[in-house]
């Protein structure tokens, strides 16, 4: 890998050109499902740097493949979708667009979450891929994903025949290569071998009560009261049937039951999320979850619960093989100052293992810097790094720099780890 060093520094040694266009897009974010602009520039893009492109898979998901004679073939992806929040940075390329949502609501529309960043670095990789074909071998495809928020993008892409040869032309992965921008200090790339998301899974509550007048409860079968005695209780399977250490939460995010305070209501609705970073606990949290609201019912004369399953995500596992090998890459790129192989797992959702699962291809997925180096360093010194703008907040912004030479580098660099002529 040190043979590579050379030429991505040379490559990112000045970034104007991705640098305006990172603005650009930031300043354009497109809410998900509704990535078209986006989708139509990264595809342009892909084909001036001479690959072959397919677009709108699975809505607006782009694919641009580079064959090069014998080897690999490797997977980069960045996700496209912006947030439905009011951006408040005060950027000079602050966004104020808005969009009409699948609700038919009017949205502010922000790249909250640093997709942005995501899609200029996976072009400029892609750029320094074309660039430089004689010192790879193998085939190389940039896979740009529609709806990663709504979690819906990888399963759409999959179900619209991605892997299929005779419904596009993108040949099946070997490895599947992804990051995302961190509130960490810029310039820091980090790996973790294994569990680096959390698995989400989601329902819909049905709790079945007895109306009547709020002076009459004896009457009644209260289903706020359940409810109540609901959320308490799901805690007790947090602190008493998880390993103390390991990664687990249960949020009941919305009770809806009732209209006026004289009424007991005849239902109660709740919406749940479970999530874990191991297979065991997944299964631990359901299984409990399902038991403490079934038994709560039949402790309150209540009838049998209503449980709709919303979209699951599963775990995101980055393959150890795999990692081993990117982290002898970036400590040799990066050097220690600026990389660590012990990254905090992420404990939001993230739908990019998805694209491996049809295919039972190995992946790995690492965090990259994004708070300005001062900025971080001040905050660190004061205790204050809790005060620091997160991904999805709308005050999040990203130094561009170091950040899109550091996210850019680490791309390539994971790449030509599998491209490498000099292992066939």
């Amino acid at each position: 890998m040190e043979r590579y060093k050379t030429f991505l520094e040379h490559y990112t040694s000045t970034m104007t050109a991705y640098e305006q266009l990172y603005k650009h897009l930031h300043a354009n974010p497109e809410l998900s499902l509704q990535e078209s602009k986006t989708s139509a520039l990264v595809g342009d893009r892909l084909h001036q740097y001479g690959y072959k492109v397919t677009r709108n898979i699975g809505g607006h998901g782009v694919v641009g493949v580079l064959s090069n004679g014998l080897g690999k073939t490797v997977l980069i992806r960045a996700d496209m979708d912006a947030l439905p929040v009011f951006e408040q940075t005060g950027l000079s390329y602050a966004s104020s667009c808005t969009a009409i949502d699948l609700a038919g609501a009017q949205q502010p529309v922000m790249h909250a979450c640093g997709h942005d960043m995501h899609v200029t670095c996976a072009l400029a990789a892609a750029e320094i891929l074309a660039n430089t074909i004689e010192a790879w071998s193998g085939t190389a495809v940039v896979l740009f994903q529609p709806d990663e928020e709504g979690g819906r993008g990888a399963d759409a892409m999959i179900a619209d025949g991605l892997f299929e040869a005779q419904r596009h032309a993108c040949p099946r992965p070997d490895v599947l290569l992804a990051q995302h921008i961190f509130p960490s200090r810029a310039g820091m790339v980090g790996t973790k071998r294994g569990a680096m998301a959390s698995s989400v899974d989601s329902f819909t509550v049905t709790l079945k009560g007895r109306g009547g007048h709020a002076a009459q409860p004896h009457l009644t079968i209260d289903p706020v009261l359940l409810a109540s005695h609901i959320v308490i209780r799901l805690q007790g399977i947090i602190s008493r049937e998880i390993k103390p250490g390991d990664f687990a939460v249960i949020t009941v995010g919305s009770i809806e039951a009732g209209t006026v305070s004289n009424i007991i209501p005849e239902k109660a609705t709740m919406k749940v999320t479970i999530r874990a970073q191991s297979r065991d606990n997944r299964d631990k949290l359901i299984t409990g979850f399902k038991r403490v609201v079934r038994a709560e019912c039949l402790a309150s004369n209540s009838p049998e619960p209503v449980f709709e399953p919303g979209r699951p995500s599963p775990e995101l596992l980055n393959d150890e093989g795999m990692t081993q090998k990117l982290e002898q890459t970036f400590a040799e790129i990066f050097g220690k100052e600026h990389y660590s192989d012990h990254a905090s797992p992420l404990f939001g959702a993230e739908d990019f293992g998805k694209l491996a699962i049809p295919i039972d291809a190995p992946y790995c997925y690492w965090t990259i810097g994004c708070i300005d180096p001062d900025v971080w360093n001040a905050a660190e010194k004061d205790g204050r790094l809790d005060s620091i703008p997160a991904n999805h907040s709308p005050f999040f912004a990203p130094a561009i720099q170091p950040t899109l030479r550091t996210g850019t580098i680490a791309l390539a660099a994971a790449a030509l780890t599998f491209l490498d002529s000099s292992s066939l």
